[in-house]
């Protein structure tokens, strides 16, 4: 594997590592440990936009240097460091949730409707979809369409995983033909193939999450039981008179 990939620049841009970042690591991993001028010359970088690289790198942990000869000998860590590094970031945003929680307005919450645009919006819902539901609870979906693991390929088997993990009990009306996702806790039954939707309904915990899978995709997410009931039953009525 070509450790210079743009998918690997990619991967690395999606946990927030800047081009000059990304270039400086793989370097480093690449060569083992170096002086700046080396790695400077190796990425193509001025020495100032290298040094900046090297600061943020090392404030992330996963970037060290030692004192030869008096002079500065950077090395890459064990990229395990990054995981580190994550898992650190998430304890810090669990404890500074928690404080927030003091000072948060529950009129806040009187809104019922909300939009979210781009995929880290999309990636928002899913997000609550797992947070809210629990062991036994029950996920419905109508109108799969194999979106969410075209779109979100990075994303989408993480989110099934973390479901699987909760044991949330999933049933899903897809049109036939679609590819089904072998789950255990996941039931699927079939809806005549010329029904088709550009967007996906999803139900659960008082909750109504309507994905619009465009070439800028949305998602509506509505909070009121009522209206969750609803389409509960007619997801009911559907499943009632679909195929398996």
């Amino acid at each position: 594997m070509d450790i210079f990939s743009d998918t690997i620049f990619r991967d690395l841009e999606k946990l927030d590592f800047s081009i000059n970042e990304s270039k400086v690591y793989l370097i480093l991993l690449k060569l083992g440990p170096n002086m700046a001028g080396r790695v400077s010359k190796e990425a193509n970088l001025d020495r100032t936009s290298v040094y900046n690289a090297l600061k943020s790198l090392l404030q992330k942990g996963i970037v060290s240097y030692a004192i030869e000869a008096n002079r500065k000998v950077f090395k890459a860590e064990n990229p395990d460091k990054i995981l580190d590094f994550y898992k650190e970031k998430e304890e810090l945003s669990k404890s500074i949730t928690l404080k927030l929680k003091q000072f948060y307005n529950k009129k806040n919450e009187k809104s019922n409707i909300a939009l979210y645009q781009n995929f880290k919006g999309l990636k928002t819902v899913f997000q609550d979809i797992l947070n809210s539901s629990k062991k036994d609870d029950e996920y419905l979906v109508i109108g799969s369409e194999g979106q969410f693991t075209e779109k979100m390929p990075y994303y989408s088997p993480l989110f099934r995983k973390l479901k699987e993990k909760k044991k949330i009990k999933t049933r899903m009306l897809i049109r036939k033909g679609i590819v089904k996702e072998k789950s255990k806790f996941t039931e699927y039954k079939e809806i005549p193939s010329d029904v088709k939707s550009p967007a996906t309904i999803n139900v659960y915990d008082g909750k109504v999450a309507i994905f619009i899978w465009n070439e800028k995709p949305e998602a509506i997410l509505i909070k009121n039981k009522d209206i969750s009931e609803s389409f509960k039953s007619y997801f009911n009525f559907m499943w009632k008179n679909a195929k398996s």
